[in-house]
């Protein structure tokens, strides 16, 4: 979608904030408490935030070094305004394709629906489109160039994992994957990607084989572990 699609979507809605794959409350045990994959001091980088409430909700959960970013400056305008309350919560008008931060500046990335939305047009999960696959490729090299070493970037949507593993399994994002899902009834996929972790020897195989069927070089070496229903449209 073009930005002045986003720019027109804020500001004719009415709506408070929209929920992609539920509220803040339905997987917040999956960040917070002892087993929770982040901590509150961490420094956090939401990407496409759109009027989505979680930021606002981490914030009063006790995350208070939170950086928000979305492409349309209309929803960074009425959400600053909006969540003024919260002084430490930066707001910023930037594309995720080129983040404009120094490299392994946040501990956490994470989106919920933004990759989604990116691949609205796509018809067929199990074949993204060249330019699908290089909008991707774009946003995810930039997440991981921005997160420290043992930093996570963790991806909420509800593509499952034979379709969307296989997109993260890149050697040169340099991090490790993992999976768990909550909801009751359908159930949303929480994908939590660690850098510089290797991946996993059958996450690999899923590289190999995207790989092989894509480009005709040869891999280079990379450190390996030894041991949905997709997206098809989206009325946004």
């Amino acid at each position: 979608r073009e930005q002045e699609y986003w720019d027109q979507r804020y500001s004719g809605s009415s709506e408070s904030s929209f929920e992609w794959f539920g509220p803040y409350a339905a997987f917040s045990h999956l960040l917070e408490g002892p087993e929770g994959r982040v901590q509150k001091w961490e420094r956090i980088l939401v990407l496409g935030c759109g009027n989505s409430a979680m930021s606002y909700d981490m914030f009063h959960g006790g995350y208070r070094f939170i950086t928000n970013i979305d492409y349309s400056s209309v929803c960074i305008e009425n959400m600053r305004s909006k969540y003024s309350e919260c002084t430490s919560m930066e707001w910023k008008v930037m594309d995720a394709r080129s983040l404009e931060f120094m490299n392994e500046s946040f501990d956490v990335v994470i989106e919920k629906g933004t990759l989604d939305a990116l691949m609205v047009d796509a018809k067929d999960p199990w074949n993204v489109s060249p330019e699908g696959a290089k909008v991707l490729d774009q946003v995810l090299t930039e997440v991981s160039r921005v997160l420290t070493p043992g930093g996570r970037f963790i991806s909420i949507t509800f593509a499952q994992p034979h379709f969307r593993r296989r997109l993260y399994a890149k050697p040169h994002y340099g991090w490790s994957i993992t999976h768990t899902t909550y909801g009751s009834g359908f159930h949303y996929f929480f994908y939590v990607m660690t850098k510089g972790e290797a991946l996993s020897h059958e996450d690999f195989l899923l590289y190999e084989k995207s790989f092989k069927t894509t480009s005709p070089e040869t891999a280079m070496p990379v450190l390996v572990a030894d041991e949905e229903d997709y997206l098809n449209a989206i009325d946004i």
